[in-house]
């Protein structure tokens, strides 16, 4: 080796060793993330007494006020602390409630909440007071399933379309018992979640039927929105009886161990869904044994008319009554049927329209049970209305 590599050998030597040996250079330090009080926040709390105190961290928001849909949920007052957390509480009656925020006209979801209830358009925070037994998720009863269901909708043009299923508690384990099947509507705005989500309709199966109050069945929940929506339209089509008698009772039948006779099959629903029961049932006499109408009659719009009733209560349905003739007219019809019952509110603003389409099946020699209730158009009564409603089935 010549001495000129020699001594590029050494220096190349020593360089090395003395970086090896020297210390490591500091990281850059992180920028420290300031704690605020949103860290810990709480909301809703629910106490035992059921005061329920909604919270939300808007240091810089000018205005927030909340939604929902409890008794007096208008009178609550958000407040906003030095620390930038804006607070109200009221005392809420036992149940299950949808509600939002609005901040600065903007509405929004409770960030702290991570339970939610779907509708057409938009999600909504869901508060949750115990206090009901009937529809409180104990741990003293087994509890059904809930699938969310996506099929192909021939009827629609091909259109993927979901449902929710309630199977009840054993269904699982398998074996060759087949069960009673109920479908169940939900309302205009809401979707096929709504039942769930808000209605508590599993919890509400779960302990009538561990209470031997109501038969153990499968609980259909479909989406009820089409173009064409529930109202009758005189001399229109409704779309959804169409997906419901090509798509949804065949998937149904097919898919899960149902009946599918007249007797064991049942069929309700509450405001737009309680108008697609009543066109299913005059469109499809033969099908159903057991049929409720929540909220709801014969919804009625003119022709060519985006909302309303284009005939006042009356007339509409009779047209409606007049156009589904023959199926009303029928003897057979009424002979399977084993119970039509409908229940409104006192301050229901389709009251008129319940008991003008009880009349009018009256006149066609229907027998509907009909229960006035107090309350208006919401999910405080819709829930009670099946848990009356659901112990009557498949008697």
């Amino acid at each position: 080796m010549s001495l000129r590599n020699a001594m590029f050998c050494c220096l190349f030597l020593s360089f090395a060793l003395t970086a090896q040996e020297r210390p490591p250079a500091p990281a850059a330090a992180k920028p420290q993330r300031v704690p605020t009080p949103n860290d810990t926040l709480v909301s809703p709390e629910v106490s035992a007494d059921r005061q329920v105190t909604f919270r939300l961290y808007a240091p810089k928001a000018e205005a927030v006020r909340l939604q929902a849909e409890f008794k007096d949920a208008g009178k609550v007052q958000m407040t906003k602390a030095e620390n930038g957390v804006w607070s109200g509480s009221a005392m809420i009656d036992s149940g299950t409630y949808r509600y939002t925020f609005t901040v600065d006209g903007v509405r929004v979801n409770d960030p702290k909440n991570p339970v939610i209830s779907e509708s057409v358009g938009n999600t909504s925070s869901v508060v949750v007071v115990p206090g009901a037994d009937w529809m409180d998720v104990s741990t003293d009863v087994p509890h059904g399933a809930v699938a969310a269901v996506y099929y192909k909708s021939t009827a629609l043009n091909g259109r993927m379309r979901r449902m929710h299923v309630y199977t009840p508690p054993g269904y699982e384990m398998g074996g060759r018992e087949k069960y009673p099947v109920f479908y169940l509507l939900h309302g205009a705005g809401d979707n096929d979640d709504a039942w769930t989500s808000v209605g508590r309709a599993n919890f509400i199966f779960d302990n009538l039927i561990a209470a031997k109050k109501a038969k153990p069945m499968v609980v259909v929940m479909p989406a009820g929105h089409t173009a064409t929506g529930g109202r009758f339209t005189p001399g229109a089509g409704d779309e959804f009886p169409n997906d419901f008698a090509s798509d949804i009772m065949p998937y149904v039948q097919k898919h899960y161990r149902v009946l599918t006779d007249r007797k064991g099959t049942a069929l309700a629903g509450l405001s737009m869904g309680g108008s697609q029961t009543l066109n299913l049932m005059a469109k499809h006499p033969d099908k159903f044994g057991y049929v409720g109408v929540f909220s709801s009659g014969v919804i009625v719009r003119a022709a060519g008319v985006g909302g309303g009733a284009g005939q006042g209560p009356m007339g509409g349905i009779e047209e409606w009554a007049k156009e589904h003739g023959t199926a009303l007219d029928s003897a057979e019809a009424k002979k399977g049927l084993k119970l039509l019952w409908f229940s409104t509110g006192s301050d229901d603003f389709l009251l008129s329209t319940t008991k003008a389409t009880v009349e009018v099946l009256g006149k066609h020699g229907f027998k509907p049970e009909f229960k006035e209730s107090a309350g208006g158009h919401t999910w405080i009564n819709w829930r009670e209305y099946l848990n009356v409603f659901a112990p009557a089935l498949f008697q």
